[in-house]
Parts: structure tokens; sequence; C-alpha cells
């Protein structure tokens, strides 16, 4: 079993340059990547993600790369026509204020567009320094997740442990609900025809009443869906979606024996259940 939310991270500085790689997990109901990186760096996202999914099957992952550059080799151009406009431009200007003064040079190097900067970076160079970075993260983050994965797996079991105990409790108090319908049906009749009492009438009436209120199906069916519960949890390493599911026919079951059994020991049993259940389902939200 593995957990949504985790971290991880690795970073390195070098000569020319400085890279850190985080990773952060969050709870989600499908697979969520969102990727941060310069973008002069875009053209490697593609590569983050398919690391990434290798790694998660869901939730949402944020993933933050920072690089500071030292000393970067740099080509720079000079837009001459753009230049000139500048020039002209505030020529035309002057004159209409009157103003006696030609623009510097100084200052039209540091208009928009006149100098064209370009850093020369090996893209591939880039990958190669980052990719063991992003291995490494993903190692720390995938590690995290298990570690907290198998804490909530822990939790689970300790909850389905309870609502087996309770289940075993209410098995053994069905012989006795069945016998107060049995018990409730000859009063009934009794005291309505006295001696005059039909017992093959009794007998079609507490069948009937049984088969309303008996909760030996729901027992088995409980139990049943219990079992798949705990082989799910101990062989499937991302169950959360088919737990998901199991957690609503146990939650349906346990509604039904609630509704069926009138004895004060079975509805403190279904409490106990309900409250159990709803814990595991708290912490299933962080199972992937």
């Amino acid at each position: 079993m593995v957990s949504m939310t985790g971290y991880g991270y690795a970073g390195k500085t070098g000569d020319d340059m400085s890279i850190s790689v985080e990773i952060k997990g969050y709870n989600s109901r499908y697979l969520e990547i969102y990727v941060n990186l310069p973008q002069w760096l875009s053209m490697l996202e593609s590569g983050i993600r398919e690391k990434i999914s290798s790694v998660c099957g869901r939730g949402k992952v944020e993933v933050y790369i920072r690089v500071r550059e030292f000393n970067v080799p740099v080509s720079i151009s000079v837009n001459t026509n753009t230049a000139k406009a500048y020039y002209n431009a505030i020529n035309v200007l002057a004159n209409e204020l009157n103003l006696d003064e030609k623009p510097a040079l100084c200052t039209l190097l540091e208009l928009d567009g006149v100098l064209d900067i370009e850093k020369n970076r090996d893209d591939e160079r880039y990958w190669k320094e980052i990719e063991p970075l992003l291995n490494e993260a993903s190692d720390d983050f995938r590690a995290e997740r298990e570690r907290e994965g198998k804490h909530t797996q822990d939790d689970i079991l300790v909850n389905l442990s309870i609502i087996e105990s309770s289940i075993k409790k209410i098995s053994l108090l069905v012989p006795a609900a069945e016998n107060t319908i049995k018990e409730n049906i000859k009063t009934r009749f009794a005291e309505v025809l006295g001696s005059h009492v039909d017992e093959n009438r009794i007998l079609a009436e507490i069948a009937s009443l049984l088969l309303k209120y008996t909760i030996s199906e729901e027992i088995s069916r409980l139990n049943s869906h219990l079992n798949e519960f705990k082989t799910e949890t101990e062989n499937n390493s991302k169950p959360g979606k088919k737990l998901d599911f199991l957690c609503q026919e146990i939650n349906r079951e346990i509604n039904t024996i609630g509704s069926k059994s009138a004895l004060i020991e079975v509805s403190a049993e279904v409490v106990k259940m309900k409250e159990a259940l709803e814990n595991i389902r708290e912490q299933l939200r962080n199972v992937e």
C-alpha cells in the first residue's frame, strides 16, 4: 500500500551552475502532474512527466526544478534598425519640444529590443545534469510514500479487526434475535386467539418474519467483503480504488444489519463498525 502524500529533494552545486529538484505529493482522485521549471528548459518537461508517471499511479504531484547559472557564455548582437528607429523618434520629440540634445548611446542600449542577448546553452547537457537529481528525488519521494503507506495500512487493519470482532459478537446474537422473533409471534397469537392457535399459521408467520429480519446473509456477505478487503490490502500495491468500492459494499451490509435487528446489543456493535469504517474511509483518501 502506497500513500499519495510524500516529499523528495535532491540538489548539487558545480562550478557553473546550481540545480535543485523538489517533488511534493498530495491527495487527488486522479494522477495530476505539475512541472515548474525555467522556461528555457521547457523541452525537458515530457521527460520529467514520464519519470513521475512511472513512480505514481494516482495523486497530485508538483515538481519544482530550479537552476542558477554562473559564468554562462553569452552572445550579444545589436538590432541596428531598432536603434535607428528609437534615435529618430527621440530626435523628432526633441525638435517638437525645442530641446537641443541628442540621445546618448547608453540610453539607446537600455531601450527594449536594441540588444539581443542569448545565453549559449546545451540542452542535452542540462538534462544530463538534471536527470540524476530527478532520479534521486524520485527515489526519496517513493520511499516516503511507501513508508507512509505502511503506517496507513497498519491503521486500516486495526479498524478492520474492530469490524471483524463486532461481526463475531453479532453472529453469536443471531440465535437470540431469531428466538425473540419466534416468541413475540407466539405471544401475539396467544393474546389474540387464546387457545385456538393454529400452529401452521404461527410457523408460516415466523418463517415470513425470519426471512425479513434475519441477518445471517448480511453477515456472510460482510465477512466475504472483509476477506476480499484484506486480500487487496496485502497483494495489491495500489488498491485504493478497489478498497473504496469495497467500503461502499461493507457500509451497505452494516446499514442493513442495523435496520433489521432490534437487539440493543446488535445496535451497539453496528455503531462500532460504522465508526471503524469511517476511520478506514478517511485513511483511504490518502492511498494510491
